[in-house]
């Protein structure tokens, strides 16, 4: 072994130095600033923010998308009301906006959303005709108000309609048609599109234990049909209601109001539920969710397919006008995950249907489908989105087929020309 002059034994015992001074820096150093640092190359997920109702921002939902999509997912459920307020006067406070098409005026007038290009939309072709004609088969009624396909596409100046364009005004995608609930162990079963009526919400035999819907784009309607349905008003067309008409209509429920007719007005699925289990009603404006919800909690509760016809609504995805950049990619990629085939088959087992059915069809049992959307018997018992039996073996959906329910819709949840108006009634009757 050679000698080592005086100048390579400096040179080493610098190095030397600098090592160890090195591991007493990196020492020094908290546990997390390294991770931070190790990680820092990582790509971070950009957290979407999605605001909607009870109706589809659901937990199993959320954690499937994030696991499909690798995204992170915030769901912010609120009441219909607060829900468009929200999303009206404050768009960056969500990224994409869940509710149904009777918003779209309102979000549309006040800028809140932007358009939606349709060459993004994978699978816009599947798109059934329901939101593209207003027609599920070529008899169906249309019924009266905004059927969602009069505010899907944007023309060039920013006005919406039916005439095609590249962009439209919202996704469709979950949809159905909503009527009331009541219990068969107080009411006697009616017939379907016979006997059960929308007049039964008025009913005096009912007086104290009937609830609505406090939503003036929805609950007016289930009331408006009601009224006529019971002889007490005509309209010339339910889905635009004159001021006078809006006053005649609302001069009959304050005084059934005053006289203590409602038992209460809710706001969200779980409220109009917990209303029917503790029988402070035996009938109610109701969502589907909410009659799976207690026939799997063994509350006898039957939808109503009135003879009147039924209040249809359409679902609608709208991005907000304030989201951009990798938001907006990977609200895309969440639209887009609606239509691929498991979201679908999910809402299917709480009774919604899909804008693309075809593609949901691999993802539910044979039974599932003939049920829900074929409207034939329950083969076997079924489950809703809880797991529990929501359906009986051989039961059959109340209205029929998905054809047949949507070819008798009497109104679509709507914004009328008088919507300033008839809040303004609406809240007065809320207050008599």
């Amino acid at each position: 072994m050679s000698k080592k002059s005086a100048p390579e034994i400096a040179q080493i015992s610098r190095r030397s130095m600098l090592k160890t001074v090195a591991k007493a820096a990196v020492s020094a150093i908290p546990l997390t600033s390294i991770s931070q640092k190790a990680f820092a190359i990582k790509k971070s997920k950009h957290v979407l923010r999605v605001l909607g109702t009870h109706v589809t921002l659901q937990e199993e939902l959320r954690a499937k998308a994030m696991e499909d999509l690798g995204i992170e997912l915030t769901f912010e459920p609120k009441g219909s009301a607060a829900v468009l307020q929200k999303a009206s006067t404050r768009p960056e406070s969500f990224d994409l906006y869940e509710q149904w098409s009777n918003s779209i005026n309102v979000l549309w007038r006040s800028n809140a959303i932007q358009p939606i290009e349709k060459s993004r939309i994978e699978r816009w072709d599947e798109i059934n005709s329901l939101t593209k004609t207003g027609k599920v088969t070529s008899v169906a009624k249309i019924g009266a108000g905004d059927a969602p396909y009069k505010l899907l596409h944007v023309q060039n100046d920013r006005s919406l309609n039916s005439n095609e364009t590249g962009q439209v005004s919202f996704l469709p995608y979950v949809h159905n048609v909503d009527s009331f609930g009541y219990n068969t162990s107080v009411i006697e079963k009616g017939l379907p599109y016979q006997t059960e009526s929308w007049g039964w919400l008025l009913d005096k035999k009912y007086e104290g234990q009937v609830a609505i819907v406090n939503a003036p784009t929805i609950g007016l309607f289930d009331l408006a049909l009601a009224a006529q349905a019971k002889g007490l008003v005509r309209f010339n067309d339910i889905g635009s209601l004159t001021k006078a008409e809006l006053d005649q209509l609302f001069s009959i429920l304050i005084e059934y109001k005053q006289r203590g007719h409602f038992s209460g007005f809710w706001t969200s699925v779980p409220e109009s539920v917990r209303f029917m289990k503790s029988k402070r009603v035996v009938i109610e404006s109701m969502f589907s969710p909410a009659v799976s919800s207690l026939n799997g909690q063994n509350v006898p509760v039957t939808y109503a397919a009135p003879k009147e016809g039924y209040r249809g609504w359409h679902g609608v995805m709208c991005l907000s006008s304030k989201t951009q950049g990798r938001a907006k990619d990977i609200a895309y990629e969440y639209m887009n995950w609606w239509l691929s085939g498991w979201p679908g088959a999910f809402i299917a087992r709480q009774g919604y249907y899909i804008s693309n059915p075809e593609r949901s069809k691999q993802f539910l049992s044979k039974t599932e489908y003939d049920y829900w959307y074929d409207g034939k018997p329950a083969a076997e018992n079924l489950k809703g989105t809880d797991g529990k039996v929501s359906v009986f073996k051989g039961d059959y959906r109340t209205g029929g087929s998905y054809e047949k329910r949507f070819s008798n819709i009497a109104v679509w949840n709507t914004v009328m020309p008088t919507y300033e108006y008839s809040l303004q009634k609406w809240y007065e009757f809320l207050s008599a």
